[in-house]
């Protein structure tokens, strides 16, 4: 199918999918803006329903199965929700196949749309080959996750949406390209002076390689905390399409993931998974160099795992310094740690935690290893309160990241 085609099948889906789903909105973010001297619009994929942007396709995939009475798909996440989603408003059942380690709240999510959660393997592969068996046996369609012109056009509804803005640059998460690839023919078609840039993680960079080697390459493994993305390999369509249409690719580790999770938290009050995420933390890299150009940023969905964001709001944190971790040891004697609270207190600090460890056998018998965490103003602020301890003649140390 070619791209006028899939194109065609974009304002098709426009259509259809109107009483349907959320028309999301685009938000200016002056935080993004400031730190990232452009000036940067958000595309909210994650108010969408089911809290991502990929029930755009499989209602659209879906809608067009006439007398189709069940399907089967595999998912660990959005796709599921999509999918699930699309089959309790079309009258259909849906089966989906997800790795025996899907995290509970998107089984139960799953469940809560209508669709039948079959836990099977250890991985997307196993899951996509225990999907397809179901498939064949039973005789009812597969909805891939990406690589159908169908899903791509549905996608491709994002682009249209942005149409009316006056930007530069679209910023999008990479996955297998299904979303990329749909708004790239729609903005290339409608704003062909446009950038269409990608944005992957670097523990799962698939489509990166694929798409500057011209060819599908496929990865052992990938590891990202932005699951949703997660691919060993693109499609055959979207690889094909992302060479015409998308100007780059970048990659972002998962530190810069998780600092934009946060920021995207603190700044703009918006909550993101990992892959949401991607476009914000290329802006804020430094991998893209598009200060006083107007981008606008997809942030393609926002159901991440809580106890998954308490872990990444901690850790940055930590390392951003506005918390600090000391350590040191302390005698067995009665009050030796409120000696170092009441510095602590007097710098006007807040505990987040305190560990007190008597059973170490690397400590000298009679003493006590503390650890502290720490809210404080900066980072610099670890060194005044060393200070401060080791002028008592306690030996305290920051522990760094």
């Amino acid at each position: 199918m070619n791209p006028e085609e899939i194109f065609s099948m974009i304002k098709e889906a426009s259509s259809c999918l109107e009483p349907v789903i959320r028309k999301t909105p685009v938000m200016i973010s002056d935080a993004i803006s400031q730190l990232s001297r452009a000036e940067v619009f958000l595309k909210m994929e994650n108010f969408q329903r089911t809290g991502s942007f990929k029930v755009r396709g499989a209602y659209y995939k879906m809608s067009k199965m006439r007398g189709v009475k069940s399907v089967v798909a595999a998912s660990s996440g959005n796709h599921a929700q999509g999918v699930s989603y699309s089959a309790s408003l079309l009258g259909m059942k849906a089966k989906i196949v997800m790795p025996k380690y899907t995290p509970f709240f998107k089984v139960n999510a799953v469940k809560g749309y209508g669709g039948e959660a079959i836990l099977h393997g250890e991985t997307y592969d196993d899951a996509y080959l225990k999907a397809m068996e179901i498939s064949k046996e039973e005789g009812i369609p597969f909805i891939h996750p990406f690589d159908d012109p169908e899903i791509i056009a549905g996608q491709g509804t994002i682009g249209l949406e942005i149409s009316d803005l006056d930007f530069d640059a679209v910023i999008v998460p990479v996955g297998g390209g299904g979303l990329i690839s749909g708004i790239a023919i729609a903005v290339k078609r409608l704003k062909p002076n446009a950038k269409v840039i990608g944005v992957q993680p670097a523990g799962a960079p698939s489509s990166y390689l694929s798409f500057r080697e011209g060819r599908i390459v496929e990865t052992d493994r990938a590891y990202s905390i932005a699951d949703g993305v997660i691919v060993k390999r693109p499609g055959e369509l979207t690889l094909k399409i992302m060479r015409e249409f998308v100007d780059d690719i970048v990659l972002v580790d998962d530190r810069e993931i998780a600092r934009a999770i946060f920021l995207l938290l603190e700044r703009e009050k918006t909550v993101v998974e990992g892959a949401g995420a991607l476009p914000v933390a290329a802006l804020l890299s430094g991998k893209l160099r598009l200060e006083g150009r107007r981008v606008v940023c997809v942030l393609s969905g926002g159901n991440i795992d809580p106890s998954m964001l308490d872990r990444i709001m901690n850790r940055v944190l930590l390392l951003e310094g506005r918390q600090i971790k000391v350590m040191g040891v302390l005698p067995e004697r009665p009050g030796q740690l409120k000696r170092v609270i009441d510095v602590v207190a007097e710098l006007g600090f807040n505990i987040v935690e305190i560990e007190h460890e008597r059973l170490n056998p690397l400590i000298h018998p009679g003493m006590t290893q503390v650890t502290l965490v720490l809210e404080v103003p900066g980072r610099e602020y670890a060194d005044l309160l060393i200070s401060r301890l080791r002028g008592m003649g306690l030996e305290f140390s920051q522990v760094m990241f």
